[in-house]
């Protein structure tokens, strides 16, 4: 079975100019053409454009996108990481619908909001237990400082940023790179030099940087969240052992 450029725009949300986009780029290729010049997409198709449009939904432009579904993990593995992220974010939608309910349901009787629950799920800090478990209370504070006095196009700069460097680091696993080689090593240069911009991070201080690249990088390969920034647990994989590698070198 087969659906038609329109039926699959249509049911995307998109449009037939995108998706004739995505195969210019090489991206998306119909299933086949018909004689009259329609384009056809059948089930292999349809599954590859849901993970582009689960990869858009994480901020990463097309030539990162095209990096992850060439160089993936399995299809089966990658999907089952999108999903443990949709949940996650499906949980933070709960949370918010049942705010605007209470906040609607306590304006109408007159009854006084709750701040807590007015404000629920609506904040970027959902991972402040875990920062402050992890690293200190102290860090999470600066490192929400900082991010918040960076205005809207600062923090979209720092998101592409560091979208192109997890394309880069999937470009170089996925090349067969060595994680001692000269290429790997540079990656993890740039890795550390971002890490010590965000202010409030271990990485700030130089004696314990050490343990906070190594925490990270086994942190990268057994947390989903992380690992799929790489393109799955063997990208994370390389990732932490190229950031071991420099660490031994770089410091004492």
């Amino acid at each position: 079975m087969d659906w038609s450029i329109q039926e699959v725009a249509r049911l995307a949300g998109t449009t037939s100019r995108t998706l004739r986009h995505y195969d210019d780029v090489g991206l998306l290729t119909p299933s086949r053409i018909a004689g009259n010049g329609y384009r056809y997409y059948d089930e292999d198709a349809l599954v590859r454009l849901q993970r582009i449009l689960l990869l858009r939904q994480l901020g990463l432009g097309l030539t990162q996108i095209a990096d992850v579904l060439d160089h993936e993990v399995t299809e089966a593995d990658a999907l089952s990481t999108h999903l443990d992220l949709l949940n996650d974010e499906r949980d933070r939608l709960d949370r918010q619908i049942t705010a605007v309910r209470e906040t609607i349901r306590a304006r109408k009787e007159g009854e006084p909001l709750m701040a807590e629950k007015a404000l629920d799920g609506f904040d970027h800090t959902q991972y402040r237990e875990e920062v402050e478990r992890r690293w200190g209370a102290e860090a999470y504070r600066a490192s929400d400082q900082w991010w918040r006095g960076l205005g809207d196009a600062a923090q979209a700069d720092w998101r592409a940023a560091v979208a192109q460097l997890n394309a880069d680091w999937i470009a170089a696993a996925e090349a067969g790179e060595n994680p001692s080689g000269e290429r790997a090593q540079a990656l993890a240069a740039r890795h550390v030099a971002w890490l010590r911009a965000t202010p409030g991070t271990p990485a700030a201080d130089t004696t314990r940087l050490r343990g906070y690249l190594l925490g990270l990088g086994q942190m990268y390969v057994a947390d989903p969240r992380f690992a799929v920034n790489y393109g799955g647990e063997s990208g994370a994989a390389f990732v932490r052992d190229a950031l071991a590698i420099w660490a031994d070198h770089m410091l004492d």
